[in-house]
C-alpha cells in the first residue's frame, strides 16, 4: 500500500490559528485581485471567502486588504502573512530538483564529481556548515558535505558517512586571530585550547584571499588551499589538525549512494 504523504503550513497570529485554507484564499485574492474572482478559482463561495479574510482580519486586529475601483490588493500587513505562507509552502515541497549544499571548501571537489556523473540536473548550494544543516532541516536541501566535525552533534536527525580526511594548516603570526567562516574552525580552536594558548578572535571573513593578507594567525583547510594552487606554511603538521568530511542526508537512496560512492573513490586524505 502507497502511503502519500503532504505536509501544510499554519499560523498563529496574536495567539490566533489561521488555518491552511484560509492563508490559501488569502493568496488567491491577492494573485486574482478579487475575492469574486479568488473564489472561483477556489471553488467556493464569494461569502466563504469574505469569512476567510474576516478571520485573518480578526486575529490582526487590524484590515489586510485594500479596495480599489480595480479590485481588492493586500495592504502591508497582508504582504508579510502572505510572503510568510509562500516561504513556509516552499520549505514543506518536495517539489525540487535534488540538492547538495557544502562549503567553499569542499566546493571544486563536488563540482568535479557532478561533472563526472553527469549529474547536471543537481543544484549546488555554497555555504558555510550551519547554513547548510538548516537547509537540510527545511528541506531545502537532499545531501550536505560537512567541514566541522563538531556540528554532526547538532544534526542527529540525519544520517551520515565520513567521505575523506583533511588536514588544515596553521598560521602563527601571534595572538591575534581572523577565523575564516568555512572548514573545521571549531576543531581547529579546539587545538589552540588543549594546548593551553592564549588568543583573542579579532575578526571574521568569508574571503580567503582577506585571510591570507590580514597578517594575523589563522586556520585553512590545506585541501582549499591545494585546489587553488596556493603554498603555505604551517606552524604544525597539517595531520596534527586532521579531521573528517561527512556526508549528511535524510536516508539512502540511489542518487545519495551514487554521489557518496563517487565522493568516497576521490581518496581524500
Amino acid at each position: 500500500m502507497t502511503v502519500e504523504l503532504s505536509v501544510r503550513t499554519e499560523q498563529v497570529i496574536n495567539g490566533k490559528l489561521i488555518t491552511n485554507r484560509q492563508l490559501e484564499t488569502l493568496a488567491a485574492v491577492a494573485k486574482a485581485g478579487s475575492k469574486t474572482a479568488a473564489a472561483k478559482k477556489l471553488g467556493i463561495s464569494v461569502p466563504v471567502v469574505h469569512r476567510y479574510i474576516a478571520a485573518i482580519e480578526e486575529a490582526v486586529g487590524s484590515p489586510i486588504t485594500i479596495s480599489t475601483p480595480a479590485g481588492t490588493k493586500l495592504n502591508e500587513e497582508g504582504m508579510r502573512i502572505l510572503e510568510t505562507y509562500v516561504t513556509t509552502e516552499l520549505r514543506c515541497s518536495d517539489d525540487h530538483n535534488f540538492t547538495v549544499c557544502c562549503s567553499p571548501v569542499t566546493e571544486d571537489l563536488m563540482m568535479s564529481v557532478l561533472s563526472a556523473l553527469k549529474m547536471t540536473d543537481v543544484e549546488l548550494v555554497v555555504s558555510d556548515d550551519l547554513h547548510n544543516i538548516r537547509m537540510m532541516r527545511e528541506n531545502l536541501a537532499d545531501l550536505a558535505v560537512i567541514d566541522d566535525p563538531l556540528y554532526l552533534f547538532d544534526a542527529e536527525e540525519f544520517e551520515g558517512t565520513e567521505i575523506g580526511y583533511m588536514g588544515m594548516v596553521f598560521v602563527d603570526n601571534g595572538p591575534s586571530f581572523i577565523r575564516y567562516r568555512y572548514g573545521a574552525q571549531r576543531v581547529a580552536f579546539m587545538f589552540l585550547d588543549t594546548m593551553g594558548r592564549k588568543y583573542t578572535i579579532d575578526s571574521e571573513t568569508f574571503s580567503l584571499p582577506e585571510l591570507i593578507g590580514s597578517k594575523k594567525s589563522y586556520f585553512v583547510d590545506e585541501f582549499l588551499l591545494l585546489r587553488k594552487g596556493i603554498k603555505m606554511k604551517s606552524a604544525v603538521d597539517p595531520k596534527v589538525l586532521k579531521h573528517a568530511i561527512t556526508a549528511i542526508y535524510r536516508r539512502e537512496d540511489k542518487t545519495v549512494a551514487r554521489l557518496i560512492r563517487a565522493l568516497k573513490a576521490r581518496n581524500i586524505k
